[in-house]
């Protein structure tokens, strides 16, 4: 059995290959040669029988290797028909797969015969639809599904198959961007044939009147066909809270906007976040461009999600949210809110905002991201657990957010002090050095750039140039020694 140090969580699956290096004692295991592993626990794994090896002193290095694989698809006509195994996306929808699989097929049988999607709501055309999946059940040998089909799930499918709902269209849009890059780098390994997703649980747990799903003439008709227009006034009539306007809040604030939420006199979305947009967001703060550089996150990303729904009622703050800004998100504040959105990337923050919606009783979305990973959590008060009742493995990588605001360990705090010494002794030199070398071109540059860009590199020059100039060496030693002391 291999034991990691400091308890550090390991990422390994059984069967993964792994390298070993820099092992004392045992140093057979140095070969290069890849080994299989059989995960133990969190924190260890074991690996083939080592009883003719030397005795282990301490020390090693493990590596995960990468073994290339090739894979081969069938034609789409004959993955069809022999499907093989499925992803699951829910273990708990064990049989789901092959049911939706079906119901696909039976949809495309039911627009060729009809020309048209299943009604809304039409208990005719679900019976037919019902009908159809179950004749292309019966002529499947291989693939049958022995068990009553789920009749219930299927006249869902076929009232609602004409609607293209946001969040799910976000969501495998996702997962499409993701195939395509492991297309395109040859690297990671792809869905392989079919994968389905579907999340019934969202759907109204009784049945809606007929004249609650009619469409409006509206760009919400569809999610009027699946959750009726009740549901959308709601929706409408929304106060909701969205802390953070990075990546996560981005997207959160376009799903908003094209869901129609606070677009209502009563509904209103508050968002709000104290950082200002950096080129490096760009790749991945969608609602962002390069003339946005310098200026307030909150502010830019309510103005473009007003540009997608003019409706949008957003009001955007540049307070963060923390014990000393309860002056401005006070009681009354809290009291109106239906709802909590936490697009943040640190800990701390997390942790606050969990206990003020435990306090005050408002239902909080918490997520977050690091790399292609993520999470998700719905907190309901009084259903289920918090976000502070658990807690996340240490983080490995640290966001540049974290780093600044709240840096709670030590590689935050080397990542920290390598900024600073890059600020101090790279990038203000080279501002300075541009400056003196040509001040009209400069001041022009400054011009064109954001107020806030501008603003903070004028600062970094005077400051260099006025408060901070060195000219001797001594003055170079009390200059850091002062920049020590601080």
């Amino acid at each position: 059995m291999v034991s990691c140090v400091d308890d550090e969580r390991l990422d390994f699956q059984d069967g993964d290959l792994v390298v070993f290096s820099e092992v004392q004692g045992m140093t057979e295991l140095n070969d290069g040669k890849p080994r299989t592993v059989m995960c133990a626990g969190p924190f260890s794994f074991c690996i083939e029988d080592t009883s003719n090896f030397g005795t282990y002193t301490k020390g090693g290095i493990v590596t995960q290797v990468k073994e290339r694989k090739i894979l081969k698809f069938k034609s789409l006509r004959d993955s069809i028909r022999e499907p093989g195994n499925f992803p699951l996306s829910d273990c708990s929808k064990f049989t789901r797969p092959p049911l939706l699989h079906f119901a696909f097929i039976a949809l495309d049988k039911f627009r060729k015969e009809f020309g048209r999607f299943p009604g809304v709501a039409c208990g005719l055309d679900a019976q037919r639809f019902v009908e159809f999946t179950a004749s292309i059940n019966e002529a499947t040998i291989d693939y049958k599904i022995e068990d009553e089909l789920d009749e219930n799930l299927l006249r869902l499918f076929a009232s609602g198959s004409k609607a293209v709902l946001n969040p799910m269209a976000t969501m495998f849009g996702g997962i499409v961007s993701q195939e395509a890059v492991k297309a395109c780098s040859g690297k990671f390994h792809p869905l392989y044939r079919f994968f389905y997703f579907d999340s019934s649980e969202s759907l109204p747990t009784h049945q809606l009147d007929p004249k609650d799903l009619k469409p409006l003439n509206s760009r919400y008709d569809a999610q009027i066909s699946v959750f009726g227009s009740k549901l959308q006034k709601k929706l409408r009539d929304a106060n909701v809270f969205v802390v953070g306007s990075g990546a996560l809040g981005c997207e959160f604030l376009k799903n908003l906007a094209l869901m129609g939420v606070s677009c209502s006199r009563k509904g209103k979305i508050t968002i709000t976040d104290d950082d200002v947009i950096e080129k490096s967001n760009l790749s991945r703060q969608f609602l962002f461009r390069d003339w946005n550089i310098g200026h307030p996150k909150s502010t830019v990303a309510a103005t473009a999600a007003s540009a997608i729904n003019s409706c949008l009622h957003i009001d955007a703050l540049q307070n963060r949210a923390c014990l000393e800004t309860e002056h401005v998100f006070h009681d009354a504040f809290w009291e109106i809110l239906d709802v909590v959105i936490n697009a943040l990337d640190n800990v701390n923050a997390r942790m606050y905002m969990d206990m003020r919606c435990l306090y005050f009783q408002k239902p909080l979305l918490e997520s977050g991201t690091l790399g292609t990973k993520c999470n998700t959590q719905v907190v309901i008060p009084h259903l289920t657990e918090n976000y502070g009742t658990s807690r996340d493995p240490p983080e490995k990588q640290a966001p540049m957010c974290t780093v600044h605001s709240f840096p709670h360990n030590i590689d935050h705090c080397l990542t920290w002090a390598r900024s600073e010494f890059e600020g101090l002794l790279e990038k203000t030199p080279k501002e300075v050095n541009s400056f003196l070398s040509n001040p009209a071109q400069y001041a022009a540059s400054m011009k064109k750039a954001g107020d806030a860009q501008a603003r903070e590199l004028l600062e970094h020059v005077c400051e260099c140039l006025e408060k901070e100039c060195c000219g001797t060496f001594d003055d170079c030693i009390t200059w850091a020694r002062l920049k020590y002391d601080i």
